[in-house]
């Protein structure tokens, strides 16, 4: 029976095979429930198997249908709305439906001509986040329904609206920056013909009036990549310890010129974005934003539109609200500390205020991956756990940012000049092939080479202990296999002495290998003088600084030296702080230091020869830092260690 032709069957073949009308034929194509349901189906056989398929053009003029929806969106070049056309498109699909794109480019002058147009060759509209001003939004409505509207609700208009809980994204990025410490935020605005701009500000002076101390600096800005490169300066300017873009677009292109200009996020100022399109979990530093699954706009939109035209056995249209989400990544953290200090008298780098606890730190821990030690009433380091670091940064905790009594910045965390430098951390350069150093790792004969090698330091819950002097925990060090090497016990216990203008900080770390292991460093593998690796403190910048040790205060001959103490002493304008860096148990080790090309300094575990861990062996790593509020010259620095080691040990066996 089967008869096929070059461009298949026709509607008269169809129904002779069928043995009904061409009527009866273009019934059940068009799904119509007027023909009885054994002969729907017999026609439905016979038009399979002749290969038939109806004209979709005549058949939209014999409907008054053409089977098409219109989409109008402001920016193609958006990922927002190429997602809200592809979830358009997938629910069109479903409904035997296509879609006519088209772009107003963001000219709300052009937007209802367009729309007009656009209605004229299809059976309904969706319009997206139309910008046209509100009196003639509403003239336009009436002339093109059936409409969709999305992110532009009107009162007293039928059309369905498909909107975003702006106001709950703002919500949730202001709680999540003031949660961090920051008290003043940059908000890049967007277009103000946008309908969620004034949503976005409501929501702002809300958080405001509730948070109390929380101050706002507006810059009108734009939707674009160029847009947030373009006001980066003006952001800076503002003096906000956190910016917070219209869109990751914009946030995209502040976090381009904050890298140009060597401006650290988050380490000078966090950033975040709104939307959380694909690209914002790639971005550098990863984007920290918050938003919806746009797609579902456009397949929302679409189920609306299906009640309104009556198409059968339509989807239901769920509720035409969507809560943002928050997305937390790298590219904000802690509130950065002052910029610059007010100079005080005597050349000290501030007044320690002297508070009720004397001499007590303690350690508190939010649940969320965070510690803080705390003396006289202030945060004096931070501990991170690190899990959101870059995999090539080689992810371990870290202290930062770490300040003196009187609130100067110790730390420096990933800055320009070496991306994987994060505070003060346990790093080692080569555990058995693995990097636990972060960057590139030198091989012989090719250099510095960015290898897929980096480890992973996993922190286990960490516990306060010692009356909340130190905070101890288990941290499992992942080789680049993501198989164990090496178990470690770490505790980190603080003690304040303001009588002497200084606070310490005791790091102590069992290290234990499962099977022998072997640590290496670029010197021992033909680098000379790159002897780094373990306990290491990256500074950060001042306007001068200057090492010194019991036997000379020259860098060339302090680095690679072995004494019990090295002291950093920084000038900050005319006022000073030091950082005294002690060994104290077992011989020390060689000190790598580097003042030139950046500020950082710490034993060396393997300067010249590689350290062997037998299987079982214990390898026990311990420094203690003081942070002090002025310049310190040998005799003082000789004595704040003696006093230092003592008040570590005192607290961590109280």
């Amino acid at each position: 029976m089967a008869r096929t032709t070059r461009g298949g069957a026709t509607i008269s073949e169809v129904a002779a095979a069928a043995g009904v009308s061409r009527a009866t034929v273009s019934r059940v194509m068009n799904r119509r429930s007027t023909v009885a349901a054994d002969i729907a189906a017999r026609v439905q056989a016979v038009a399979e198997e002749l290969q038939y398929r109806p004209n979709d053009l005549a058949r939209g003029l014999s409907l008054g249908r053409t089977g098409t929806v219109a989409l109008v969106v402001p920016d193609l070049g958006n990922p927002v709305f190429q997602e809200v056309v592809r979830g358009a498109m997938a629910a069109a699909a479903e409904q035997d439906q296509r879609i006519l794109i088209a772009e107003t480019r963001d000219a709300s002058d052009d937007e209802a001509t367009v729309a007009l147009q656009a209605r004229r060759r299809c059976d309904a509209l969706v319009l997206a986040a139309p910008r046209t001003p509100e009196p003639e939004l509403r003239a336009l409505l009436a002339r093109v329904a059936p409409v969709v509207l999305t992110d532009r609700p009107l009162d007293g208009v039928d059309a369905p609206v498909v909107r975003v809980d702006y106001a709950h994204g703002v919500h949730a990025l202001v709680d999540h920056l003031v949660g961090l410490g920051h008290r003043h935020l940059a908000v890049l605005a967007g277009p103000p013909t946008t309908a969620s701009s004034s949503v976005r500000a409501r929501a702002l002076e809300e958080a405001a009036h509730r948070h109390g101390d929380l101050r706002i600096s507006t810059i009108a800005t734009g939707s674009t990549v160029e847009a947030g490169h373009r006001v980066a300066d003006e952001v800076l300017g503002t003096r906000a310890t956190a910016a917070l873009a219209f869109n990751d677009l914009v946030a995209f292109g502040l976090l381009a010129r904050l890298n140009e200009i060597g401006v650290a996020v988050p380490g000078d100022i966090s950033v975040t974005g709104f939307d959380d399109i694909e690209l914002a979990r790639y971005a550098t530093p990863s984007l920290t934003t918050t938003g919806v699954d746009q797609a579902e706009i456009g397949r929302l939109a679409m189920r609306h539109l299906a009640h309104l035209t009556g198409a059968p056995d339509a989807p239901d249209a769920a509720d035409g609200v969507l809560v943002p989400v928050l997305a937390v990544r790298a590219s904000t953290g802690p509130v950065p500390p002052p910029r610059r200090l007010p100079v005080p008298s005597r050349g000290a780098a501030g007044p320690v205020q002297r508070r009720a606890g004397g001499g007590r730190a303690r350690w508190r821990t939010d649940g969320t991956g965070l510690a803080v030690l705390e003396g006289l009433g202030t945060p004096l380091a931070r501990c991170a756990d690190g899990s959101g670091m870059p995999v090539v940064h080689s992810r371990r905790p870290h202290l930062h940012p770490v300040h003196s009594l009187a609130g100067v910045p110790v730390t420096a965390s990933s800055p320009v000049d070496h991306r994987h430098h994060y505070g003060a951390s346990l790093a080692v350069d080569d555990v058995d092939g693995t990097s636990y150093w972060g960057g590139r790792t030198f091989v012989p004969g090719n250099g510095p080479t960015l290898l897929l090698n980096h480890g992973h330091q996993r922190a286990g819950a960490p516990q306060v202990r010692h009356s909340g002097a130190s905070l101890t925990g288990p941290v499992t060090w992942l080789g680049q296999d993501g198989a164990p090497q090496v178990h470690e016990e770490r505790t980190l216990t603080g003690a304040v002495f303001p009588e002497v203008e200084a606070w310490a900080l005791g790091w102590r770390s069992d290290l234990r290998a499962p099977r022998a292991t072997t640590i290496t460093s670029p010197a021992v593998r033909g680098r000379p003088g790159a002897g780094y690796g373990g306990l290491f403190w990256r500074l950060a910048g001042a306007d001068e600084t200057r090492v010194l040790t019991g036997d000379s205060d020259d860098e060339r001959e302090v680095h690679g030296s072995a004494t019990p103490w090295l002291a950093l002493t920084r000038r900050h304008g005319r006022s000073w702080s030091s950082v005294l860096l002690v060994q104290d148990e077992g011989p020390p080790l060689p000190w790598f230091v580097r003042l030139a090309d950046y500020v950082g300094a710490g034993p060396s575990v393997a300067w010249s020869e590689p350290l062997v861990l037998r299987e079982g062996e214990t390898l026990r790593l311990s420094l203690t830092t003081v942070v002090v509020d002025r310049c310190v010259d040998t005799a003082d620095a000789a004595d704040l260690a003696e006093l230092a080691v003592a008040r570590v040990r005192s607290a961590r066996e109280g």
